[in-house]
């Protein structure tokens, strides 16, 4: 731990014990919980950023779109607007934010809502003339006032939250107790090669009761990195000089996946959900002219070029990602899991 961090330990368990006694409180009854009838999947983590909430999000929204009408609801981080929000043709990424939008761009049968009242969100989606039969709550573990029907807590491989602490020491914005409230625990962006005795030890950990499930899943990089008007064979970027830029929580997994597939990049990093200035793209356009070769491109993550640089620039690329499951007959456990919640809960509704 470092020195900074040491100083902060006093305001973490003070921190901590604020946030337990708020959870006390709604599992007690004295704050108020609403339950909707309708299925409602949360997925959240109880650290900051970078567990791999909007690769899930777009997971179960592929599970489920072809059977149910689903929505995504979201509070919209870092959002120009306020209250609900409905994606459509004309909204703009200042709006609803970047990640909602990138769920808009992606999945066009699906309704995308953005509300920092959940509650309110709920309700409001439900008042449509064509309302949805599912609602995806994104990064919604922490908002108690709503009671969610089954919930997925992520947590990545290379940071277990019992190895973690409450901020500002740490990364944790909740006590490890709350991850009782999950069913289901995800341990994501894995290494391809976790053993099952590893995955074992992991579980035991994580003190996984039998209530839960714990799955493993990784990050699936696709094959080609896609621009405005076209795309590059992920292979064939070895040959290329790239400015790789990023404004994401934790930049670890993709760049040690370009250093394993030996692609050289030169890295921008910028803070999560970061709103490029027009001096920050005028000093990465310096950059990108400086390289003197032929081959050349501006590399991006999707959640940046969709924020940032769609439409607007030919130079610039993005990799797509996935989750994945490390074991197929995991997958179809947990396909079945999410299913039967949201049949029955349909049924009984």
């Amino acid at each position: 731990m470092s020195k900074l961090r040491k100083i902060l330990k006093p305001i973490s368990i003070l921190y901590g014990e604020v946030v337990k006694a708020r959870n006390k409180m709604y599992d007690n009854g004295m704050l108020q919980s609403t339950k909707f009838e309708i299925p409602t999947i949360v997925v959240g983590n109880l650290s900051v950023g970078g567990t791999g909430k909007s690769p899930m999000i777009e997971y179960l929204i592929r599970l489920l779109k072809n059977d149910y009408h689903v929505a995504v609801l979201s509070r919209g981080y870092k959002r120009k607007s306020k209250g609900f929000q409905i994606a459509n043709s004309k909204t703009d990424v200042v709006e609803i934010g970047d990640e909602p939008m990138q769920f808009y761009k992606k999945f066009n049968d699906i309704i995308v809502a953005v509300d920092a009242d959940r509650v309110n969100g709920i309700k409001q989606l439900k008042a449509l003339v064509n309302p949805p039969e599912i609602i995806l709550l994104d990064d919604a573990f922490q908002h108690r006032k709503v009671q969610g029907g089954f919930n997925i807590l992520l947590t990545p491989h290379y940071n277990l939250y019992v190895d973690d602490s409450m901020l500002p020491s740490g990364d944790l914005r909740e006590n490890v107790e709350g991850a009782k409230r999950a069913q289901v625990v995800m341990i994501t962006k894995c290494p391809n090669d976790l053993d099952e005795i590893e995955q074992f030890e992991i579980t035991k950990k994580l003190n996984i009761d039998l209530t839960q499930t714990a799955y493993f899943t990784k990050i699936a990089y696709d094959n080609y990195v896609y621009g405005k008007e076209n795309k590059v064979k992920l292979t064939d970027l070895q040959d290329y000089k790239i400015i790789l830029i990023t404004g994401i929580a934790k930049t670890s997994p993709l760049t040690n996946f370009l250093n394993s597939k030996n692609i050289n990049f030169k890295h921008l990093e910028y803070k999560d959900h970061y709103n490029f200035t027009s001096k920050d793209l005028e000093n990465i356009d310096n950059e990108y002219t400086k390289i003197v070769d032929k081959k050349k491109i501006i590399l991006t993550t999707e959640k940046d070029y969709v924020r940032t640089f769609e439409g607007t620039d030919k130079k610039v690329y993005y990799l797509p990602i996935k989750t994945a499951f490390l074991n197929t007959k995991e997958e179809e456990s947990f396909k079945i899991k999410i299913k039967r919640y949201v049949e029955q809960s349909t049924r009984n509704s």
